[in-house]
């Protein structure tokens, strides 16, 4: 005869997976951050839905986190129709993804971890490439560019650094608005750049950003010190 499991038994044995699925996906984000000051993690699935590695949700809420050298002050996301290796986490084992999680995230950057985020490779190598794409003739024969402080002001961001060539380091100002054309396209507008105080560019037409297929942004507000971002992003595998 096959002994009968109690509901305490049973409900003993949820407990631990959720436990051990909130464990892993708390050890899986740190794994992809550099700091974080607080990770919140919360599960939403029903008993034969863990037990089959299907979670319908999870929102995770994080603060101070740094991920490759950049910095948000706060982001709170909710992932959907998860897929993972619940057996393996069972074993001890790193979770993994088995499909593309749609994510829907808020991020909050405050002006001060943005100017934290300018020593980041991946900040640096993205305002290098809008100067790029902008003044092409100046860029070759100034670079290299050491970006030194963000300030959020009027609904503008404005990016000073100092341009290094042959002699003396000069100082350059980029200043643009930021407008959502689509979930995939952002359009800088408003674009003023000055090089020594002298206005060497200044086109309010604008200029476009591809953003790539896996984000679909909803929302991008600068504020006074701050930035406000909404959307939506996928995460591979």
């Amino acid at each position: 005869m096959t002994p009968k499991i109690s509901p305490v038994t049973n409900g003993k044995k949820i407990r631990f997976i959720t436990q051990a699925l909130t464990t892993a996906i708390k050890f899986w984000l740190r794994t992809q951050l550099t700091q974080v000051s607080k990770i919140e993690v919360e599960i939403s699935a029903s008993d034969r839905q863990l037990l089959s590695g299907c979670i319908p949700s999870v929102s995770i809420f994080a603060t101070n986190a740094v991920y490759q050298g950049v910095h948000v002050t706060r982001i709170q996301m909710l992932a959907e129709n998860i897929q993972i290796n619940i057996g393996g986490i069972i074993k001890g084992q790193s979770l993994r993804l088995s499909e593309i999680v749609p994510v829907v995230a808020e991020l909050i950057v405050e002006e001060q971890h943005l100017n934290d985020s300018l020593t980041s490779e991946l900040l640096s190598t993205a305002l290098n490439d809008v100067l790029l794409k902008l003044l092409p003739e100046a860029w070759e024969k100034s670079k290299p560019i050491s970006w030194q402080e963000i300030t959020l002001d009027n609904e503008r961001l404005i990016i000073c650094g100092a341009l290094s060539p042959q002699n003396q380091p000069k100082l350059l100002e980029l200043a643009v608005g930021l407008e959502l054309l689509n979930g995939q396209e952002l359009q800088l507008s408003q674009i003023q750049i000055k090089h020594d105080q002298e206005v060497v560019l200044e086109n309010a037409a604008g200029y476009n950003l591809d953003l790539g297929s896996d984000v679909e942004l909803h929302e991008i507000t600068l504020k006074s010190k701050q930035l406000v971002c909404r959307g939506r992003i996928n995460v591979n595998p």
